[in-house]
């Protein structure tokens, strides 16, 4: 910093806009091939943990995990790769 002026210096590469967004849809389409599995996975696994706290009567903690398995549902729904 000279004469209290901030320093316009980037820390990293520069890199053009068509660069960025070409990996930014790189990165997209690899997060789209696996979210599908990802959604599932948590899927099952809130619904189980739904399924043994009904079973031990927490209604409560019963509805909070099923609330969580049904927004990956829907993740999955949008995310179902395509046949």
């Amino acid at each position: 910093m000279q004469n209290g002026r901030m320093s316009t210096r980037r820390s990293g590469p520069a890199r053009s806009f068509s660069a960025r967004s070409k990996e930014s849809n790189t990165r997209a389409a690899r997060s789209a091939s696996t979210g599908f599995q990802s959604a599932q996975m948590s899927y099952e696994k809130y619904l189980a943990l739904a399924q043994e706290e009904a079973r031990s009567g927490n209604v409560v903690g019963a509805e909070n995990y099923y609330q969580h398995a049904e927004h990956f549902f829907r993740l999955m729904s949008a995310n179902r790769p395509e046949t």
